[in-house]
């Protein structure tokens, strides 16, 4: 009788380890930082810089499924670089032998793709899924390829294209750098070569950032759906380099500079308007190098009262300019972080 039960015994052990074996791996719920578009079957599209999305769970592996034709993607678990995903095309990682307990996983994306869109499609777990957990403190940026970290990795401003790709990491760009000091989530509303009103060398006229701003993909028509739980405590804009270096050309809109910086700051006023509205709560920062600094000041005593109240403005100059055609370093990046980081921390 002792022999049956021990072998009826075995049998059912068997059988509850053959259950947990072939127990199909659950989607993690998952945080994203920047905009996305969410897909039918529940990933997320996105083209702006800087996005990355973010999952917790419970357990020893975990599933990794995305698909990035153009972008170089970080994958992090417990905020430590875990893979480097250069290669463009689909990608699907079984990630094991992590030990036994709660883990955080991350992707972030690492270049810009002005073209085009990366897609997430999952975080998967034969764990625990647990609910991410997103920062109380929001922060936004909007901008061009300095926002971007436009080649900041390298050492020489000499870079071709390629090189412009594999050296630029909006991770490390003075945004998430001031955001990750605050323990802030973030998004990057930033597009290389625009401005205000005017992109570098006067290329297609007629489009700025703020135009392209309400998109969802900049690289799409289609308008960004409202976010509620979007809700930054501060907004820093910092546009105008590609305005004002190059000079006006025959055939721009503006007859000469000071028409072009009139217009600069109507527009600048309009569109800190626009996003006080969107965002009453908001405190902005407008930052400016010297070439330019003096019309974003003048954009200040333009707004409204009490939104005027709420707007500071931020010199930066000094910079090395050895990323890539004369962009801000790694470097520059921590030093305007720094400058940054005066003006928001809590006191």
């Amino acid at each position: 009788m002792g022999t049956a039960l021990a072998s009826l015994l075995l049998f059912w052990l068997a059988g509850a380890d053959g259950d947990a074996q072939s127990h199909p791996p659950s989607p993690l719920p998952v945080h994203v930082g920047g905009r996305t578009i969410e897909t039918a079957e529940g990933g997320h599209r996105f083209g702006w810089p800087g996005v990355y999305i973010e999952g917790r769970f419970h357990g020893s592996s975990v599933r990794v499924r995305f698909d990035a034709p153009h972008d170089h993607v970080r994958l992090s678990i417990d905020g430590v670089e875990s893979r480097l995903f250069e290669a463009p095309g689909p990608v699907d990682l079984d990630i094991s032998g992590l030990t036994e307990g709660e883990h955080v996983i991350r992707l972030d994306k690492l270049t810009e793709s002005q073209t085009g869109h990366s897609r997430f499609i999952a975080f998967e777990t034969v764990g625990t899924p647990l609910s991410p957990q997103p920062r109380t403190r929001q922060i936004e940026f909007i901008g061009d390829s300095f926002s971007v970290g436009y080649g900041n990795l390298s050492n020489s401003p000499d870079c071709t294209g390629a090189d412009v790709h594999a050296l630029t990491d909006t991770s490390r760009a003075f945004g998430p750098l001031t955001a990750a000091a605050l323990d802030a989530d973030y998004r990057i509303n930033a597009f290389s070569g625009f401005g205000m009103v005017r992109n570098y060398e006067g290329r297609v006229p007629g489009e700025s950032l703020p135009r392209l701003y309400p998109r969802a993909i900049p690289g799409e028509p289609a308008p960004e759906t409202a976010d509620p739980h979007w809700s930054p405590q501060w907004i820093v804009i910092n546009l105008g380099t590609n305005d004002f270096s190059t000079g006006v050309r025959p055939g721009e809109a503006w007859p000469d500079a000071a028409a072009l910086k009139a217009a600069y700051r109507d527009r600048y006023a309009g569109f800190v308007q626009s996003l006080a509205a969107r965002h009453p709560g908001a405190q902005f920062i407008l930052m400016g190098a010297d070439p330019f600094f003096a019309d974003v000041e003048r954009v200040v005593p333009m707004l409204p009262r009490p939104l005027s109240a709420r707007v500071r403005t931020l010199r930066f100059s000094g910079l090395d300019l050895r990323g890539c055609h004369g962009h801000p370093s790694a470097s520059d990046h921590r030093t305007l972080a720094a400058m940054l980081l005066k003006l928001v921390a809590p006191r």
